[in-house]
This record gives structure tokens, C-alpha cells and sequence, in this order.
């Protein structure tokens, strides 16, 4: 009932705002401009043209010759992927790769709405809780094996929903049964009408994996997950832990012609200023995160080609997140949280560890989600005598030396910057933080599989839908040893079922209503510290073009246009 009547109020305070041409208050640093979200799926049944394929943004002139074929390519992979089994983990380095290997039901465009990829047609039953999925006729996996209805059905019962924690949050209470009629056909049946399915069927969100390589096996730890076989436009060559992953061209992909580059080489480099320098070089052609101290210098470089992009492989419109370990001190006592994020000067860490790519974070949606984000909720402003004072009303003060209580921040490498500025800025407090460095898989397997961690950090993806990259993070019942789960172990009924009646809304104005309620509660809460709503630029080797730099399968269009790379 108490959330019922927040959101009736809530509309009312829109309607007058709008009526009287009211404008809400402005976030702490200016959104980054994206492309326009896209419409809710249509509650009618259209039949969407198999001829339709993926636009890509232009990234630079074309040459006049157009695309060339053939050609490697070789592109900084910064860390170590561990796995490369997609539909058990939404991590971005293991996507950056196997986005280029396998396929979803559906892809995006880029403007992130829904067109043809494994599926060539669907249609939505009148009511909107049936779609009906028409595979592609003769796509065949890797190794020659035929690609039918039955790997979909396996991929979401026996993966997705179990593992890959932004489709187990969102789907395993709405997706009530699949069902595969022939080879060729897949029926979902959902609870209740779902605006955003369509938009989480992409390869970032649902891979599709072969049942006949996985079936009756330990997908976690199977040794398939290091010789991926996908149906995708490369196909896997070799993975040499701490150096490369090779990958090759598919010549029997699906969609004729593509992808143009013979090779794919992903080349490991930990290092953000080795990847850098490797790219002057022409060791490497593309690198995916320009550090932002060197954007304007390498705009000026004829030999290369700088693009925002905001979002790729891994997922979109992300948020730089610390995660505080809610199920033991200091982190389970409100006050200790609050006095956290007094302590953090995000401005700072937003200008100095990002040199000002993307926005100061305000709570769980980003700015940069435009529709559902909103900036009412409570300020957590930087304020070191406010934090010394709720540190105090808690039950740390300072010792004989100063020190109220040490933390251990358990994170990737690449976040040792983030790491140094956060230790310095803690210590104006009297909080001791000790850093944990470790690779990528170790890390997230430490804070979201063992849970043994007092402070993580992940970058969480929203999407282009909070049902597709937030809901995750904080509903109760994805908490559990899932990689970018509910690593906080955060738990709110209430919220729960906000996250419930905003999916169940087709209109998005009503659904905006009740994200806004959500964010003013879950930011009261604080189960986690937002930092930087994440913006960046993407650099390539002027003789490349044709890289999608804001969507998961970025290498298929790809081409070299002179030169050898």
C-alpha cells in the first residue's frame, strides 16, 4: 500500500510539474549525450522483416574503394578473460571477445533497438506474454553441427537463468515457459507483458550456446569454456593465457559476405599506458578505453581514429560502483555507509581518475539513461567532518594513532588508480584502506562467488533499461554466487517489488514514476556507493574502419580500407 501511494504521488508531482513547466533539479555534472532510448516492444503482433541487419555508425570517412577484405586485426584486450563462456557471465573483457563468436535471438541496432540474428522473424500475441521466434534456416555452430531451437532452449533453462546474473534477475519470474514446436521455432510465454525482452536478447545479454557441447556437464567448469564453439562471424583459433586470444573468420556465417578481416588477434596488456604506446607503434590497432589525459593528443594524430562511444561488449550506459559487503561490519550499519560516502570526493575521482569522461553518479540508474533516470534523491555531498561525526555515532573513533577501523578493497588491477585515490581520500578520516589487487576473474571470484570481501568494485552496465542492467544489482532474490549479482547481499522488500510493477507497466512515463521512487529508496539505503557514470573514447588505426563502438559484436563490419595492418 505505502508503495502504491509513493507512486500515485509521485505522478501527481509530474503532471504539476509538467502543467506548470517546472524542471527538476540538475545532476552534479552534465549527462553525456547518447542516442535516444528505444520504444517498449508493441503489444500487438507485428512480424519483423528478415531483410532488416544492424546499421553502423559511421566512424570515419569511407575510402572510395569501400570495405577490403582480409586483413588482421589486433586489439588490446585489457585483462586476462579467464573463461569464455558468455551465457554465464556478464563480465566485459570475456564478452569483448565472445560477442565476436557467438549470437543472440536478436540483435541491436544502434540506436539499441531490436533487429534480425539467429531469429529471422517474431511475432507478440495480442496480449503481449507470447513471442514466437522463427530461427534462420541452416546456420550451423563451428564445428558443423546444425543450430536449432533446441540450443535456445537450453541456453536460457540450463545457462542464462541460472547464471548470467542480468538475465536471471530479469527473466526467472517472467519467463514461465519455452517451448519449441520444431527445429526452427521458439515460443516464450511470459507471465505478464514484458516491455524490454526483446532489447535482452542481443548476444551481450543472451548468448546462445551449443547444447550438444555442454549438455549434461558442469557449465561452470567445463573445459569447453576455453575452446568456445559459437555460430558467430569468427571462430575461435587459440587462447594463451597472459599473452592472446586468437580468433579467425567464419566462412560459413550466416549473414554472406561478413565479416571482411581474416584474424583477430586480442592481445593482452594489463597496462593502460603499454596498451597506449603499443598503439602509437602500430603494434595494436585498436584499444578500446582511451585513457582520458591523452584524448585531445590523439585527436591529433593523423594516423588514428578517436570515437565516444558509450557502451560495447559487456553492456552499456555503465557505472564505475563500489560494493560494500552488507553482511558483516563495518558495512551491515547504515552509519558506516553513510560516512563512506561522505568521505569520497566523487567530483575528484570523476576529474582525476577519469579526467572527466561521463558524470558524477547520484544513485543506481545512470545519467546517461535519460527516461528513467532521476535526480531527486538524498545528496551525499563530499564532507569529511560529517563522516568523522557518523563514524563516531557508530562506534569508531579514532585510536591512539589516529585510526578508526581498516578496510580491505578487494578489486581488478585496472582499478589501482581508482584504488590510490580512494585510500588517500579515506585516510583524511581516519579509514585505513588496504589494497587487493588481483586479476579480473580471482577478483569477481572472490566478492560475488565467496563473498569474502569487506569492499568491491565492479563497472555495472544499466542498459538501455533498468529491467536489463539495474534490477540485478539490487533485488533480493539475485543474490547468490552469480558473477555482478546482488554482490552487496542488499535486501529490500519494498524495492523488490517496485522493480516488480515497473516491469509489469508497458507505458513508460508510469514506469519512470516508480524508477524514480526506487531510486529515492535505494539511494536512503546506500547498499552501494556510486561513483562515475562511465563515458570514454575509443581509438583505432585510420587504414580501419567499421567498428561498431556502442554494441557488443563490434569486429563483424569491421575492414581494412588501405594498407596492411
Amino acid at each position: 500500500m505505502a508503495c502504491s501511494l509513493r507512486i500515485l504521488l509521485t505522478l501527481a508531482l509530474i503532471a504539476l510539474l509538467a502543467a506548470c513547466g517546472g524542471q527538476a533539479a540538475t545532476p552534479t555534472a552534465a549527462p553525456a549525450t547518447v542516442p535516444a532510448a528505444p520504444t517498449d516492444a508493441p503489444t500487438s503482433a507485428p512480424t519483423v522483416a528478415a531483410a532488416e541487419e544492424p546499421t553502423v555508425a559511421p566512424t570515419a570517412e569511407p575510402a572510395a574503394t569501400g570495405p577490403r577484405r582480409g586483413g588482421t586485426v589486433v586489439v588490446v584486450q585489457s585483462s586476462d578473460p579467464g573463461s569464455l563462456n558468455p551465457a554465464i557471465t556478464t563480465a566485459g573483457p570475456v564478452h569483448t571477445i565472445t560477442d565476436q563468436i557467438f549470437n543472440g535471438l536478436v540483435g541491436l541496432d544502434d540506436q539499441l533497438n531490436p533487429v534480425p540474428e539467429l531469429a529471422e522473424s517474431w511475432e507478440i500475441s495480442a496480449d503481449g506474454t507470447v513471442y514466437t521466434f522463427k530461427l534462420r534456416p541452416g546456420v550451423t555452430w563451428h564445428d558443423g553441427a546444425p543450430f536449432t531451437s533446441a540450443d535456445v532452449k537450453f541456453s536460457f533453462e540450463e545457462a542464462l537463468l541460472k547464471f548470467h546474473a542480468r538475465t536471471k534477475a530479469g527473466l526467472e519470474n517472467v519467463l514461465t515457459a519455452i517451448d519449441t514446436p520444431d527445429e526452427l521455432t521458439v515460443v516464450f510465454t511470459l507471465a505478464r507483458p514484458y516491455g524490454p525482452l526483446l532489447q535482452r536478447l542481443d548476444v551481450v545479454e543472451a548468448s546462445i550456446i551449443p547444447q550438444h557441447i555442454f549438455a549434461g556437464k558442469d557449465l561452470q567448469n567445463n573445459p569447453a569454456n576455453l575452446t568456445p564453439i559459437g555460430t558467430g562471424p569468427f571462430k575461435f583459433v587459440e587462447y594463451v593465457k597472459g599473452e592472446r586470444i586468437v580468433l579467425e573468420r567464419n566462412p560459413a556465417y550466416f549473414r554472406a559476405g561478413r565479416p571482411y578481416l581474416d584474424q583477430v588477434i586480442f592481445q593482452i596488456i594489463p597496462d593502460p599506458g603499454t596498451a597506449l604506446l603499443a598503439l602509437e607503434r602500430g603494434e595494436v590497432d585498436y584499444l578500446g578505453s582511451v585513457p582520458g589525459a591523452e584524448v585531445e593528443r590523439l585527436k591529433a594524430m593523423p594516423e588514428l581514429v578517436l570515437v565516444p562511444g558509450y557502451g560495447g561488449s559487456g553492456g552499456s550506459f555503465c557505472q564505475i560502483t563500489l560494493i560494500p559487503n552488507m553482511t558483516r561490519p563495518p558495512f551491515d550499519t547504515p552509519e558506516v555507509r553513510q560516512a563512506f560516502y561522505h568521505a569520497l570526493d566523487r567530483q575528484f575521482i570523476l576529474d582525476r581518475v577519469y579526467f572527466g569522461q561521463g558524470a558524477v553518479s547520484t544513485g543506481p540508474i545512470s545519467s546517461q539513461v535519460e527516461w528513467a533516470y532521476s535526480p531527486a534523491v538524498l545528496p551525499y555531498p563530499h564532507d569529511p567532518a560529517r563522516a568523522e561525526k557518523l563514524l563516531d555515532a557508530a562506534g569508531y573513533p579514532r585510536d591512539a594513532t589516529g585510526n578508526r577501523l581498516t578496510v580491505v578493497f578487494t578489486h581488478p588491477s585496472s582499478f589501482a588508480r581508482l584504488g590510490e585515490v580512494l585510500r588517500e581520500q579515506l585516510k583524511t578520516v581516519g579509514v585505513t584502506l588496504e589494497l587487493e589487487a588481483m586479476d579480473m576473474p580471482a577478483a569477481v571470484d572472490k566478492v560475488f562467488v565467496q563473498k569474502d570481501f569487506d569492499l568491491g568494485v565492479a563497472s555495472y552496465c544499466n542498459g538501455s533499461d533498468p529491467e536489463i542492467g539495474v534490477r540485478r544489482v539490487y533485488v533480493s532474490s539475485n543474490i547468490g554466487p552469480i558473477p555482478f549479482s546482488n554482490g552487496a547481499g542488499y535486501v529490500n522488500p519494498e524495492v523488490d517489488e517496485l522493480f516488480d510493477e515497473a516491469a509489469a507497466l508497458t507505458d513508460r512515463a508510469e514506469r519512470a514514476a516508480i524508477y524514480a521512487v526506487l531510486q529515492r529508496q535505494i539511494v536512503d539505503d546506500l547498499p552501494y556507493f556510486w561513483l562515475v557514470d562511465s563515458a570514454g573514447y575509443r581509438a583505432y588505426r585510420a587504414t580501419f574502419d567499421g567498428f561498431r563502438v556502442s554494441a557488443g559484436p563490434f569486429l563483424e563490419e569491421a575492414h581494412l580500407i588501405t594498407g596492411d595492418s
